[in-house]
């Protein structure tokens, strides 16, 4: 009797690794590595786009899916450079988000510079396997026309040299309305959230099927 009994619990335990393996392995990760744009600045987390994508997952049946979210208020593209490839070892991620750039423009960092530091950032997720989305940002001129649309080129270009997914522009339908920017005029209000997740989820969609 007992050797029936361990020989069912054998079967039951086998069957049951059969069921949850594929379960656990279906799992991927979608990592974002952006600024404050994304890291809720100025706006409660429950509001902010990465929580609603969250919720927009879940509600597309796409639950296997889990955000890892290494947004850093104020951060460059040079600190992407430098934390990226920590992120992709500890995440393995299958899609990456980079929405960086903004902070270099706001403080006139030559536009070349900074398209290195993005290509190097694509070049290292691509490099890991995984899929790249660029974030598109424009900046005010404060520096001047032609530095601003040398740096709203940059990110255009890199998709088409790279092959990436690309959001235009991140605060489409945003920068331009009072009541759905922050008093500094460079962060969007909690009510813009959800246009800000409309405006990825276009390009994101069609990645995580």
């Amino acid at each position: 009797m007992y050797k029936v009994l361990l020989y069912s619990r054998s079967i039951a335990f086998i069957v049951l690794a059969f069921i949850t393996v594929p379960v656990m392995a279906s799992q991927q990760t979608l990592l974002i590595v952006g600024d404050s744009l994304s890291a809720a600045y100025g706006v409660p987390t429950e509001t902010a786009w990465v929580q609603l994508l969250r919720e927009r997952l879940q509600s597309n049946g796409l639950g296997n899916w889990r955000v890892v979210n290494a947004s850093i208020s104020g951060e460059t593209t040079d600190g992407g450079v430098r934390r990226l490839p920590d992120l992709l070892d500890k995440n393995s991620p299958s899609v990456v988000i980079i929405e960086l750039g903004g902070n270099d423009g706001l403080r006139g960092f030559p536009p070349d510079v900074i398209k290195s530091n993005l290509a190097t950032m694509v070049g290292h997720v691509q490099d890991a396997g995984a899929r790249a989305i660029l974030v598109g940002i424009q900046i005010p001129p404060n520096y001047g026309q032609r530095y601003t649309q040398m740096f709203a080129d940059i990110f255009p270009a890199l998709s088409d040299s790279y092959n990436t997914a690309l959001v235009p522009f991140f605060l489409d339908r945003i920068y331009d309305q009072e009541n759905l920017m922050q008093g500094d005029g460079i962060h969007p209000t909690a009510e813009a959230q959800p246009i800000l997740l409309e405006n990825v989820w276009p390009v994101l969609k069609p990645l995580l099927q």
